[in-house]
This record gives C-alpha cells, structure tokens and sequence, in this order.
C-alpha cells in the first residue's frame, strides 16, 4: 500500500527582536526525517518539497487540506516534506 508522511515544521514562538520567525529552521527538520526512514518496514519511493498557502490557518487542515484559501497579500507560504512510500 503506498502512504506519505509530511514533516512541518513546527511552530515556536521566538523573540522578535532576536529572531522574528515562528517557525523552526527547514534544516531542522532533517534529523526527524533520517530517524523516521530509519524504519524497516518502509520501503522509500520519493521525497518532495511541498509549498502551500496558509496552512498553520484556524480553519484550514494543515499540509493534507485539499482547498487551501488565499485572500491576499496577507498570505503566508510554508514549505514541508513529504515522503511517499510503499509499506
């Protein structure tokens, strides 16, 4: 059966004036992906870069909502991975 994973980064609440971003590093996300595909019971197929609009938004289902809104300039773009693989 084939199957994803999407690792997001995380939300952390940060110091404005020393960093200003909300969101972990897209580089930190590397040590949760090698520690999952350690996993033998997958069987690897691809990895992607995934960008969507909004979706850390209240209403929306974050990296697996299917009608994402844009309303503006207001928006925010967030990239992740996905991994597909055959289990």
């Amino acid at each position: 059966m084939i199957k994803y994973k999407d690792f997001v980064p995380k939300y952390e609440k940060r110091d404005w004036v020393q960093n200003p971003k909300d969101f972990q590093d897209f580089h930190e996300l590397l040590p949760e992906i090698n520690d999952w595909l350690e996993g033998d019971s997958r069987r690897l197929i691809n990895i992607e870069t995934v960008v969507l609009p909004n979706i850390h938004k209240l209403k929306e289902k974050g990296s697996i909502d299917t009608d994402l809104m844009m309303s503006g300039s207001y928006d925010r773009w967030h990239q992740f991975v996905r991994v597909w693989y055959w289990e």
